[in-house]
Order: C-alpha cells, then sequence, then structure tokens
C-alpha cells in the first residue's frame, strides 16, 4: 500500500482531498508559495459534484491548507462547500477552471509566482537546454502572453488555446503553470521547473559562458524522463510522490484534518 493510500485509509477524508492538502503544504515547505495567493487545484471526489474540483479558500496561507478547509467550485464557478466561508480567489478560478474544463484528461493544475519562476517568465527564452533539469522540458512548455491580474474570464479561451496538449506553460511575466494526470505529477513537474529555473539564473549571473546541449540530445534526454512519467502514470505506484508525501505528513500531519 502506497503511502499516501495508508494516509487516507486511516483518514476520515477523501484521498483527493488529503492528496491536494499535502501539495500545498509541500509548495510551502519549499517556499515555492505567495501569501495567500497561487493555487493549486485538483479533481473534487465524485461524492461532491460532477466536473468540480477542488481549490484553497481565500486567505488561507498554503502552509494552512488543511484536507477539510479545501473548497469545492464547479467549472462555472459555483462554490458547492466551502466550510472556511470566505469563498476563492477570482483569478484563481480563471486560470484553473480553464484547464479542468479543457482538458479532462488533467487531475491537477498547479501555478506559483516565485522569483526564479517570475524571472525566467520575464525572460524571451524561456527555459534553456543547460543541463539534465532543463532537458526535461525541451520543447514541451507553452506560453501565454501577460493580460493582466486573470479577472476576465474571457482569457480562459486563449490559455487553454495556448497550453495546447502540453502540461508545463510559462505565463510570460508572471509565472509558471504545470498540470499532472496525478497530484503528484504536477507537483514533480514544478518541483523541477523551479530547480531548473534557479540554476539556469545561477548560471547566467556566474560570468561564465553557459554551455547549451544540442537538440538531438536534448530531445532523447526529454524522452527519457518521459519513460519514466508513463511508468507510474495514473494508478500506478508513484515512489518519488509517495517520499514527498512521507515528507509531509512528517512535519505537517495536521494537513489531513
Amino acid at each position: 500500500m502506497s503511502t499516501l493510500s495508508a494516509v487516507s485509509a486511516a483518514s476520515a477524508q477523501p484521498k483527493e482531498r488529503i492528496d491536494l492538502a499535502a501539495a500545498y503544504r509541500l509548495i510551502a515547505h519549499f517556499k515555492m508559495d505567495d501569501s495567500i495567493f497561487t493555487h493549486i487545484s485538483a479533481k473534487a471526489p465524485d461524492s461532491e459534484g460532477e466536473h468540480s474540483f477542488l481549490i484553497n479558500p481565500y486567505g488561507l496561507r498554503f502552509d494552512e491548507v488543511t484536507a477539510s478547509s479545501l473548497a469545492t467550485v464547479d467549472v462555472d464557478g459555483n462554490i458547492l462547500r466551502d466550510t472556511y466561508g470566505a469563498g476563492i480567489n477570482k483569478a484563481g478560478f480563471t486560470i484553473h477552471s480553464a484547464v479542468h474544463a479543457a482538458r479532462p484528461e488533467i487531475t491537477c493544475v498547479l501555478h506559483t509566482h516565485t522569483v526564479a519562476g517570475v524571472a525566467i517568465s520575464s525572460m524571451e527564452e524561456g527555459i534553456l537546454p543547460l543541463n539534465q533539469w532543463s532537458l526535461q522540458f525541451h520543447d514541451r512548455i507553452a506560453f501565454h502572453d501577460y493580460e493582466g491580474i486573470a479577472l476576465d474570464l474571457g482569457e480562459r479561451e486563449r490559455l487553454v488555446n495556448d497550453l495546447g496538449d502540453k502540461k508545463v506553460m510559462i505565463l510570460r511575466n508572471h509565472g509558471f503553470l504545470t498540470c499532472g494526470r496525478t497530484v503528484g505529477e504536477a507537483f514533480s513537474l514544478m518541483f523541477n521547473l523551479e530547480r531548473a529555473s534557479r540554476a539556469q539564473l545561477a548560471i547566467m549571473s556566474s560570468g561564465g559562458t553557459p554551455k547549451k546541449i544540442d537538440a538531438a540530445l536534448a530531445e532523447k534526454t526529454a524522452k527519457q524522463y518521459e519513460g519514466w512519467d508513463a511508468q507510474h502514470a495514473g494508478n500506478k505506484p508513484d515512489p518519488e510522490w509517495d517520499a514527498f508525501v512521507r515528507l509531509a505528513m512528517k512535519h505537517y500531519p495536521d494537513l489531513e484534518e
């Protein structure tokens, strides 16, 4: 039995809620949160409404989110459950509802504003093929131009058109977005994207000469990453995510409340 399955079996909360609450705590743990802003969303349990998803309630920091406090909202913006009582952030709804409505195979959508992510999103080139971390994303990143704070529901169509069938997007002059068939996949993509960004900024500020990896080798490596992902997609065991959940539960056991 995986770590998360064991936790959810012992908890009154459904797996979907515990999984997402763990992701919130981990983003905070690795200092990728931004006050009460940015969001992680995931498909809600079927019992909570068809085509609905879970998202953080407005006003809670990521390190305060628990399984029970997550709000449930449908793709039309109707709040189906909100035990915290503060509603949700409208900008978060715009971005996350767009992806959930357009990509039914996607379970989780994760959006961040980190210093490294915002810096890379403000560069024309995006992620450069400079190391193994970055090669995971070779020719696999979508771009969406900045339109201001995401309050205009009309932006949803443009955002999903730009995303296409990719799982990683750079929101230009804004931040990062990753999508996953599981919460673990979306988290892993963001974790590695953040590390690739930090490494790139360190290289660029070092004064040394960056050495780019040629396109053929970059594509080979990206496919190697995809091969590993395919072995751990859907309901298959994901040892990396299990390890991250153990970390979250070790430091923040209240997340399953």
